[in-house]
Protein backbone atom coordinates (compact mmCIF):
# COMPACT_ATOMS: atom_id res chain seq x y z
CA UNK A 1 0.00 0.00 0.00
CA UNK A 2 1.68 3.61 -1.12
CA UNK A 3 2.32 5.87 2.11
CA UNK A 4 -0.39 7.84 3.40
CA UNK A 5 0.75 11.95 3.32
CA UNK A 6 -0.58 14.67 5.20
CA UNK A 7 -3.02 16.97 3.24
CA UNK A 8 -1.31 20.47 1.83
CA UNK A 9 -2.70 23.54 4.33
CA UNK A 10 -3.06 26.96 2.75
CA UNK A 11 -1.42 28.78 4.89
CA UNK A 12 -4.27 31.73 5.86
CA UNK A 13 -6.31 28.90 7.01
CA UNK A 14 -3.39 26.80 9.24
CA UNK A 15 -3.01 29.98 10.44
CA UNK A 16 -6.71 30.23 11.56
CA UNK A 17 -6.70 27.07 12.54
CA UNK A 18 -3.69 26.60 14.81
CA UNK A 19 -4.81 29.88 16.28
CA UNK A 20 -8.47 27.67 17.21
CA UNK A 21 -5.86 25.02 18.72
CA UNK A 22 -5.65 22.94 15.74
CA UNK A 23 -8.36 20.21 14.66
CA UNK A 24 -10.96 19.02 17.27
CA UNK A 25 -11.26 15.76 19.06
CA UNK A 26 -13.11 13.87 16.58
CA UNK A 27 -16.77 12.63 17.55
CA UNK A 28 -17.56 9.55 18.87
CA UNK A 29 -20.32 7.46 20.02
CA UNK A 30 -19.26 7.86 23.04
CA UNK A 31 -19.34 11.90 23.27
CA UNK A 32 -22.09 12.52 21.09
CA UNK A 33 -24.33 13.73 23.47
CA UNK A 34 -22.00 16.19 25.07
CA UNK A 35 -20.82 17.27 21.16
CA UNK A 36 -24.73 18.06 20.65
CA UNK A 37 -25.22 19.76 23.74
CA UNK A 38 -21.80 22.04 22.98
CA UNK A 39 -23.13 22.27 19.57
CA UNK A 40 -26.63 23.76 20.48
CA UNK A 41 -25.01 26.26 22.96
CA UNK A 42 -22.18 27.30 20.36
CA UNK A 43 -24.66 28.25 17.43
CA UNK A 44 -27.75 30.00 19.33
CA UNK A 45 -31.11 30.40 17.52
CA UNK A 46 -31.44 34.36 16.87
CA UNK A 47 -34.72 35.88 17.24
CA UNK A 48 -36.63 37.02 13.94
CA UNK A 49 -36.20 40.31 15.35
CA UNK A 50 -32.15 39.67 15.36
CA UNK A 51 -32.49 38.58 11.90
CA UNK A 52 -34.14 41.53 10.37
CA UNK A 53 -30.15 42.97 11.53
CA UNK A 54 -31.90 46.72 11.87
CA UNK A 55 -34.55 46.37 9.14
CA UNK A 56 -31.72 45.25 6.53
CA UNK A 57 -33.47 42.33 5.86
CA UNK A 58 -37.21 40.78 6.33
CA UNK A 59 -37.58 37.27 8.50
CA UNK A 60 -40.39 35.37 9.11
CA UNK A 61 -41.35 31.69 10.93
CA UNK A 62 -43.30 29.51 9.03
CA UNK A 63 -44.97 25.86 9.92
CA UNK A 64 -44.13 24.04 6.44
CA UNK A 65 -47.17 21.10 6.91
CA UNK A 66 -45.35 20.60 10.09
CA UNK A 67 -41.76 21.29 9.29
CA UNK A 68 -40.20 24.69 10.87
CA UNK A 69 -38.82 26.87 8.10
CA UNK A 70 -37.38 30.41 8.40
CA UNK A 71 -37.60 33.31 5.21
CA UNK A 72 -35.53 36.02 5.33
CA UNK A 73 -35.19 38.24 1.93
CA UNK A 74 -33.51 41.90 2.16
CA UNK A 75 -35.72 44.50 2.94
CA UNK A 76 -34.82 46.91 -0.12
CA UNK A 77 -35.74 43.98 -2.58
CA UNK A 78 -39.10 44.11 -4.09
CA UNK A 79 -41.30 41.76 -5.91
CA UNK A 80 -41.01 37.43 -6.60
CA UNK A 81 -37.33 36.79 -5.88
CA UNK A 82 -35.59 33.19 -6.96
CA UNK A 83 -35.05 31.57 -3.48
CA UNK A 84 -32.61 29.40 -2.20
CA UNK A 85 -34.31 26.32 0.32
CA UNK A 86 -31.01 26.01 2.41
CA UNK A 87 -30.47 22.96 4.52
CA UNK A 88 -28.02 23.86 7.28
CA UNK A 89 -24.49 21.80 8.09
CA UNK A 90 -23.75 19.78 11.41
CA UNK A 91 -23.31 16.19 10.37
CA UNK A 92 -26.72 15.55 10.35
CA UNK A 93 -26.47 15.31 13.98
CA UNK A 94 -26.00 19.46 14.99
CA UNK A 95 -26.91 22.79 13.58
CA UNK A 96 -30.06 24.94 13.79
CA UNK A 97 -31.80 26.70 10.14
CA UNK A 98 -31.61 30.15 12.42
CA UNK A 99 -28.53 29.86 12.94
CA UNK A 100 -26.65 29.98 9.63
CA UNK A 101 -29.17 32.40 8.09
CA UNK A 102 -27.87 35.76 8.76
CA UNK A 103 -24.30 34.68 7.05
CA UNK A 104 -26.63 33.57 3.94
CA UNK A 105 -28.64 36.65 3.93
CA UNK A 106 -25.26 38.36 3.95
CA UNK A 107 -23.31 37.07 1.53
CA UNK A 108 -26.15 35.43 -1.12
CA UNK A 109 -29.36 37.10 -0.62
CA UNK A 110 -28.45 40.20 -0.16
CA UNK A 111 -26.04 40.57 -3.18
CA UNK A 112 -27.74 38.77 -6.06
CA UNK A 113 -31.29 39.55 -4.49
CA UNK A 114 -32.46 36.09 -3.64
CA UNK A 115 -34.81 34.99 -0.84
CA UNK A 116 -33.78 32.30 1.83
CA UNK A 117 -36.21 29.47 3.08
CA UNK A 118 -33.95 27.61 5.99
CA UNK A 119 -35.29 24.66 6.97
CA UNK A 120 -35.17 22.87 10.75
CA UNK A 121 -34.97 19.24 9.65
CA UNK A 122 -35.15 17.24 12.60
CA UNK A 123 -31.65 15.67 13.60
CA UNK A 124 -30.25 11.91 14.36
CA UNK A 125 -29.73 10.15 16.34
CA UNK A 126 -33.21 10.88 17.57
CA UNK A 127 -34.38 10.83 13.69
CA UNK A 128 -32.70 8.94 11.50
CA UNK A 129 -33.54 8.53 7.64
CA UNK A 130 -35.36 9.16 5.70
CA UNK A 131 -37.25 11.25 8.44
CA UNK A 132 -34.92 14.73 7.72
CA UNK A 133 -34.97 13.79 3.90
CA UNK A 134 -39.13 14.28 3.88
CA UNK A 135 -38.46 17.39 6.07
CA UNK A 136 -36.82 18.76 3.20
CA UNK A 137 -39.03 17.46 0.53
CA UNK A 138 -42.22 18.65 3.01
CA UNK A 139 -40.69 22.05 3.02
CA UNK A 140 -40.30 22.64 -0.57
CA UNK A 141 -43.05 21.25 -2.07
CA UNK A 142 -44.85 23.84 0.81
CA UNK A 143 -43.15 26.84 -0.72
CA UNK A 144 -43.61 25.92 -3.99
CA UNK A 145 -47.23 25.61 -2.89
CA UNK A 146 -47.08 29.39 -0.93
CA UNK A 147 -44.68 30.75 -3.57
CA UNK A 148 -47.35 33.81 -4.09
CA UNK A 149 -47.82 34.07 0.04
CA UNK A 150 -43.43 34.14 -0.14
CA UNK A 151 -43.51 36.28 -2.75
CA UNK A 152 -41.24 33.94 -4.36
CA UNK A 153 -40.75 32.42 -7.73
CA UNK A 154 -41.41 28.22 -7.45
CA UNK A 155 -39.49 27.63 -10.74
CA UNK A 156 -36.18 29.29 -9.61
CA UNK A 157 -35.83 27.56 -6.50
CA UNK A 158 -32.10 26.16 -5.97
CA UNK A 159 -31.80 23.70 -3.54
CA UNK A 160 -28.25 24.77 -1.06
CA UNK A 161 -26.43 23.42 1.53
CA UNK A 162 -23.33 22.78 3.21
CA UNK A 163 -21.43 19.49 4.72
CA UNK A 164 -24.63 17.61 5.83
CA UNK A 165 -26.71 20.08 4.21
CA UNK A 166 -25.26 19.89 0.73
CA UNK A 167 -25.61 16.06 0.88
CA UNK A 168 -29.17 16.58 1.82
CA UNK A 169 -29.75 19.29 -1.36
CA UNK A 170 -27.74 16.28 -3.11
CA UNK A 171 -30.15 13.38 -2.08
CA UNK A 172 -33.91 15.62 -2.05
CA UNK A 173 -32.65 16.79 -5.91
CA UNK A 174 -32.62 12.77 -6.34
CA UNK A 175 -35.53 11.71 -4.64
CA UNK A 176 -37.53 14.77 -6.32
CA UNK A 177 -36.55 13.54 -9.72
CA UNK A 178 -37.45 10.08 -8.82
CA UNK A 179 -40.88 11.19 -7.74
CA UNK A 180 -41.44 13.22 -10.36
CA UNK A 181 -40.87 16.83 -8.96
CA UNK A 182 -41.30 19.59 -8.41
CA UNK A 183 -37.99 20.23 -10.25
CA UNK A 184 -35.72 22.54 -8.84
CA UNK A 185 -33.67 25.08 -10.61
CA UNK A 186 -30.34 24.13 -9.58
CA UNK A 187 -28.53 22.41 -6.60
CA UNK A 188 -25.98 24.47 -4.54
CA UNK A 189 -23.92 21.73 -2.98
CA UNK A 190 -21.01 22.77 -0.71
CA UNK A 191 -18.86 20.28 0.86
CA UNK A 192 -21.39 18.03 0.40
CA UNK A 193 -21.61 14.68 2.50
CA UNK A 194 -22.66 12.02 0.31
CA UNK A 195 -20.70 8.77 0.93
CA UNK A 196 -21.03 6.83 4.31
CA UNK A 197 -18.45 4.46 3.52
CA UNK A 198 -15.78 6.70 3.88
CA UNK A 199 -13.44 4.38 2.35
CA UNK A 200 -12.17 7.29 -0.26
CA UNK A 201 -8.31 7.92 -0.21
CA UNK A 202 -8.84 11.31 1.29
CA UNK A 203 -10.77 10.47 4.01
CA UNK A 204 -7.29 8.22 5.00
CA UNK A 205 -5.37 11.32 4.16
CA UNK A 206 -6.93 13.79 5.86
CA UNK A 207 -7.39 11.95 9.26
CA UNK A 208 -6.46 13.72 12.33
CA UNK A 209 -5.43 16.70 10.16
CA UNK A 210 -9.26 18.08 8.85
CA UNK A 211 -11.64 19.63 11.01
CA UNK A 212 -14.16 16.78 10.35
CA UNK A 213 -12.53 13.49 10.17
CA UNK A 214 -13.29 9.92 8.95
CA UNK A 215 -13.75 9.68 12.76
CA UNK A 216 -16.44 12.41 12.96
CA UNK A 217 -17.89 11.32 9.75
CA UNK A 218 -18.88 7.78 10.70
CA UNK A 219 -20.11 8.73 14.03
CA UNK A 220 -22.37 10.80 11.81
CA UNK A 221 -23.55 8.53 9.63
CA UNK A 222 -23.95 5.68 11.93
CA UNK A 223 -26.28 7.79 14.15
CA UNK A 224 -27.90 9.16 10.42
CA UNK A 225 -28.69 5.80 9.17
CA UNK A 226 -28.44 3.15 12.33
CA UNK A 227 -28.70 -0.11 10.90
CA UNK A 228 -28.47 0.68 7.49
CA UNK A 229 -24.87 2.19 8.00
CA UNK A 230 -22.57 0.81 5.61
CA UNK A 231 -25.07 -2.38 4.13
CA UNK A 232 -24.59 -2.97 0.32
CA UNK A 233 -27.88 -1.70 -1.00
CA UNK A 234 -28.23 1.29 1.19
CA UNK A 235 -30.62 3.82 -1.12
CA UNK A 236 -28.87 6.69 -2.95
CA UNK A 237 -31.70 8.66 -1.54
CA UNK A 238 -29.73 7.94 2.22
CA UNK A 239 -26.60 8.38 0.83
CA UNK A 240 -26.73 10.08 -3.03
CA UNK A 241 -22.83 8.54 -3.76
CA UNK A 242 -24.49 5.30 -3.69
CA UNK A 243 -26.30 6.81 -6.78
CA UNK A 244 -24.76 5.19 -10.27
CA UNK A 245 -27.18 7.04 -12.36
CA UNK A 246 -27.49 11.03 -12.09
CA UNK A 247 -29.41 11.43 -15.43
CA UNK A 248 -32.09 13.96 -15.34
CA UNK A 249 -31.20 16.19 -12.06
CA UNK A 250 -31.00 20.12 -12.40
CA UNK A 251 -27.82 21.99 -12.78
CA UNK A 252 -25.34 21.45 -9.50
CA UNK A 253 -22.45 23.69 -8.28
CA UNK A 254 -19.80 21.34 -6.36
CA UNK A 255 -17.01 22.68 -3.62
CA UNK A 256 -14.95 20.71 -1.62
CA UNK A 257 -11.22 21.75 -0.42
CA UNK A 258 -8.05 19.69 -1.46
CA UNK A 259 -7.15 18.98 1.97
CA UNK A 260 -10.54 17.63 3.30
CA UNK A 261 -12.00 14.56 4.36
CA UNK A 262 -14.97 14.88 1.38
CA UNK A 263 -12.83 15.53 -1.35
CA UNK A 264 -12.82 12.20 -3.27
CA UNK A 265 -16.59 12.03 -2.37
CA UNK A 266 -17.32 15.47 -4.10
CA UNK A 267 -15.41 14.73 -7.16
CA UNK A 268 -16.28 11.19 -7.86
CA UNK A 269 -20.08 12.65 -8.07
CA UNK A 270 -19.05 15.57 -10.09
CA UNK A 271 -17.75 12.42 -12.07
CA UNK A 272 -20.65 10.37 -12.06
CA UNK A 273 -22.97 13.17 -12.84
CA UNK A 274 -20.75 14.35 -16.24
CA UNK A 275 -20.80 10.76 -17.33
CA UNK A 276 -25.00 11.02 -16.64
CA UNK A 277 -25.03 14.06 -18.88
CA UNK A 278 -26.07 16.20 -16.32
CA UNK A 279 -24.77 20.11 -16.20
CA UNK A 280 -22.09 20.19 -13.36
CA UNK A 281 -20.01 22.40 -12.36
CA UNK A 282 -16.76 21.79 -9.50
CA UNK A 283 -14.20 23.48 -7.89
CA UNK A 284 -11.72 22.12 -5.87
CA UNK A 285 -10.22 24.78 -3.36
CA UNK A 286 -6.46 24.12 -2.87
CA UNK A 287 -5.26 23.49 0.67
CA UNK A 288 -8.47 24.03 2.01
CA UNK A 289 -9.80 21.64 4.80
CA UNK A 290 -13.77 21.26 5.73
CA UNK A 291 -15.27 24.53 6.82
CA UNK A 292 -12.63 26.35 5.48
CA UNK A 293 -14.69 29.65 4.98
CA UNK A 294 -16.12 29.56 8.17
CA UNK A 295 -12.64 29.12 9.50
CA UNK A 296 -10.88 31.98 7.97
CA UNK A 297 -13.95 34.04 6.03
CA UNK A 298 -11.48 36.60 4.95
CA UNK A 299 -8.87 34.18 3.96
CA UNK A 300 -7.98 34.90 0.44
CA UNK A 301 -9.33 31.45 -0.68
CA UNK A 302 -12.54 31.57 1.18
CA UNK A 303 -13.30 35.23 -0.86
CA UNK A 304 -12.68 33.46 -4.23
CA UNK A 305 -14.74 30.61 -3.13
CA UNK A 306 -17.96 33.48 -2.39
CA UNK A 307 -17.31 34.71 -5.78
CA UNK A 308 -17.68 31.59 -7.24
CA UNK A 309 -20.33 30.43 -5.47
CA UNK A 310 -22.38 33.75 -6.16
CA UNK A 311 -20.88 34.05 -10.11
CA UNK A 312 -22.81 30.38 -10.61
CA UNK A 313 -26.08 31.64 -9.17
CA UNK A 314 -25.91 34.66 -10.96
CA UNK A 315 -25.61 32.64 -14.18
CA UNK A 316 -28.29 30.16 -13.01
CA UNK A 317 -30.82 32.42 -12.00
CA UNK A 318 -30.89 35.81 -13.50
CA UNK A 319 -28.85 35.36 -17.24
Amino acid sequence: MSPVHKPHLDAELAAALAARGGVPAPLTPENLTQWQRHDAARRPRPTLRQLADGGRFEAAGHDADGVPVVHGRPAAATGVLPALLYLHGGGLIGGNAHAVLPRVLRELAEPLGLAVLSVEYPLAPAARYPAPLHACRTALRWAAAHAGRLRIDPDRIVLAGKSAGGGLAAALALLLRDEGGPVPAGQLLLSPMLDDRGATASARQAAGHDTWDAVSNTTAWQAALGPLHGTPDLPPHAAPARAHDLSGLPPAYLEVGSAETFRDEVTAYADTLWRSGAHAELHVWPGAPHGFDTLAPGAAVSRTALAARRDWLRRLLFS
